[in-house]
């Protein structure tokens, strides 16, 4: 295959260190995120994780490696540049980080009120994304009105406005009760699934890994999403695990692999220990 025809990652780190202050933070991390995959990052706390969140959005630098947008080199952008980049990517808070002068409707509408767009091509917009979200109704609520997992909902139309092919999510459940956290791992699924979203999920909770790895969205013959478990009919290949350990990599593979891993550190890391 030609070097023009080969297929571009959504993202790309190639051996990337960051230090803070002495210590280490990343140290020579590499991995791709393909068009339409997921990419589950999981580490104890201070692991690394966020960070390379904020480095794909150029918020911070790194000390040496190259970090790649649908294969544009933006490691040395300048923040002009950078705001033409960041307009490709969603990003999904940990705690919504909606404004709370703001209505649900003016929050998911930001970026084209920025933009200048007639109102109503906004409205049309600010709908749809609450549709797939199914918070229509919170159209007119404000956020104090609204339940964590509502916030987090909005959070996500927001990230959603403007189609972006890439969605950052940094701990979208944490705090969160688990149906709502699985209500928020469906809506990562069907974005994924229906959408060919490219994703990081950036989490600690197992169960997490679980719905994301096991589980697939399909429209049925009547129109609706209906959620279908891996092996029923396919397997999943657009999602895999990654797992950082002191600024390493230590695993990074699908779920199947991560289950038959050995090593003892990996093991009590899955089972909470």
């Amino acid at each position: 295959m030609s070097e023009n025809n080969k297929i571009v990652p959504a993202i790309e780190l190639k051996d990337v260190y960051l230090s803070y202050d002495d210590k280490k933070v990343l140290d020579g991390i590499s991995f791709t995120v393909r068009k339409g995959e997921t990419k589950i990052i999981l580490g104890r706390s201070g692991g690394g994780k966020s960070t390379i969140i904020r480095l794909i959005l150029g918020l911070i630098k790194p000390d040496a490696g190259r970090i790649f947008i649908d294969g544009e080199d933006i490691t040395d952008y300048s923040e002009p540049e950078l705001m033409r980049v960041r307009q490709k990517i969603g990003m999904v808070f940990q705690e919504g980080a909606l404004f709370d002068s703001l209505s649900v409707y003016d929050n998911v509408a930001y970026k084209l009120h920025e933009q200048g767009l007639p109102e109503e091509i906004v409205e049309q917009e600010v709908r749809k994304m609450l549709r797939f979200v199914e918070l229509e109704d919170a159209i007119d609520k404000m956020p104090n009105e609204l339940s964590g997992g509502m916030r987090r909902r909005v959070g996500i139309a927001r990230a959603l406005i403007g189609h972006p092919q890439i969605i950052l999510f940094d701990e979208p459940t944490a705090g969160l009760d688990p149906p709502t956290a699985r209500t928020i791992c469906e809506l990562a699924i069907k974005l994924r699934d229906l959408e060919n979203v490219s994703s990081v999920f950036v989490t600690h909770e197992m169960k997490n890994v679980e719905y994301l790895t096991s589980e697939y969205a399909v429209i049925n013959e009547k129109g609706e999403v209906v959620f279908e478990k891996e092996g029923e009919k396919l397997c999943l290949i657009n999602t895999e695990v990654l797992i950082l350990r002191e600024g390493k990599i230590i695993f990074s593979g699908t779920d199947e692999e991560l289950k038959k891993t050995q090593d003892p550190y990996i093991k009590r890391f899955l089972h909470g220990r």
